[in-house]
């Protein structure tokens, strides 16, 4: 936050919030790049605003304000996130002796629990896969990549992060092992059924001089063909598949993918727990709402009003 303004850089109690505490504080945290550059961005906003305001002593009704004015124009999920950096901020300041918790227990924005996406029924994650053609090396990958992606539950970042070697056995079955949402090692892994393992495997036949180090899947594209394939390439495959097999919506992405490998392992006799471990959920309530989806989806109280009345 080094760009923010120049401003008095003394910053004892009593004197207001200056540029000098936000820089402080972003060099404070331990946390993932990712992390730092959500919290930059979201200290950034606010400092902005008190400044367009005049405000050099924030109150709670200064923050309750703010979060009003980003609820105009911003996703529920982004003010979320940015009333979650303030009042880390101010918790930090406190702490620190250097200005009062005003944004202590303040709520961010109303987010639902169902999800934004839409998930695929088994025939039409088959039809998908029906349409793409195996001859070329692109349709090997995007093949493999697409089965990959929803048996395993997995999402884009963790495919991009894939390499040779982590394509093992473990017993009698072929796994893969990933690194995780906020992990550090590729201590996760998924276990391949024999058609993806086979997918994966008719893929690799076509790259010559394999090695460990390399990524599982690689780009075909001119500016980066050979070399690792982006979140963004991933998203674009899935995206691209779905549309040539008449799937083309704005709910249908990449991560409707995740969604579909844990409603169908639920609709299939999968248990609760056994589907967040597939998810890598570290919290049980984060796959409840798979279940509670998938209650609605098996009501049939409309179909049976409809057989009363026709």
């Amino acid at each position: 936050m080094q760009d923010l303004v120049k401003v008095d850089n003394k910053h004892l109690v009593g004197q207001g919030i200056t540029a000098n505490l936000y820089t402080r504080y972003i060099s404070y945290i331990d946390a993932k790049p990712r992390t730092i550059e959500t919290y930059t961005r979201a200290l950034k906003q606010f400092f902005n605003y008190t400044q367009k305001n005049g405000i050099t002593n924030p109150t709670r009704e200064d923050i309750i304000a703010y979060r009003d004015t980003l609820k105009e124009t911003l996703k529920p999920t982004t003010v979320q996130n940015y009333i979650t950096a303030l009042r880390q901020f101010f918790k930090w300041t406190e702490q620190e002796g250097l200005y009062k918790n005003v944004a202590d227990k303040i709520k961010g924005a109303k987010i639902s629990n169902d999800h934004k996406k839409d998930y695929l029924s088994g025939k039409q994650v088959k039809s998908v896969l029906d349409d793409i053609t195996l001859e070329a090396e692109i349709g090997k990958r995007d093949y493999a990549i697409f089965s990959l992606m929803v048996t395993g539950g997995l999402r884009t970042i963790e495919v991009v992060r894939a390499n040779i070697e982590d394509l093992r056995t473990l017993g009698d079955t072929a796994v893969l092992y990933i690194q995780g949402k906020g992990r550090d090692e590729k201590t996760d892994y998924v276990k391949l059924p024999s058609q993806v393992e086979k997918a994966i495997r008719d893929y690799l036949k076509d790259r010559e001089g394999l090695k460990e180090g390399q990524p599982l899947f690689t780009s075909t594209s001119n500016n980066n063909r050979g070399g690792r394939v982006t979140t963004r390439t991933i998203s674009g495959i899935v995206k691209g598949r779905l549309v040539v097999a008449g799937y083309n919506s704005d709910r249908l992405t990449a991560h409707s993918l995740r969604h579909t490998a844990a409603t169908l392992n639920l609709l299939n006799g999968g248990s609760l727990e056994e589907t967040q471990q597939l998810l890598r959920h570290t919290n049980l309530n984060t796959t409840m709402i798979y279940l509670h989806n998938m209650n609605r989806a098996k009501n049939q109280s409309e179909a049976r009003i409809a057989n009363a009345i026709f």
